[in-house]
């Protein structure tokens, strides 16, 4: 049986940036923080009301983040509504090994 060749292109650690999007660092990083806050929601299982009331906003809010409809929020309302679900916010600068194109922010 022949060996076939696949034709693949790997990626750089940060799919917004292999996707040619704007802004794609940020937009990790909104996206780690959003699924650090979608975890925190389910786990504690809240309704989206609960999780609305828990956060400040509205329902239709917490639903827009769920579904990971992230353009209504900045990187600093990410991280107000981990405050706001008791977590801390550790934010480490340092140099990297890897090209700043590749650099992230990460979320424990």
């Amino acid at each position: 049986m022949p060996k076939r060749e696949l034709d693949y292109t790997v990626s750089s650690g940060n799919v917004f940036a292999d996707l040619g999007l704007p802004n794609p660092e940020e937009a990790l990083a909104k996206a780690e923080l959003a699924n650090k806050i979608i975890e925190l929601i389910r786990e504690r299982r809240l309704t989206q009301v609960q999780a609305a009331k828990v956060l400040g906003v509205d329902q239709p809010k917490v639903s827009a983040l769920l579904r990971g409809n992230l353009t209504g929020f900045s990187l600093e309302r990410l991280m107000r509504f981990l405050l706001r679900l008791g977590q801390d916010i550790r934010i480490t600068v340092q140099a990297s090994p890897r090209a700043r194109s590749q650099a992230r922010v990460l979320v424990a």
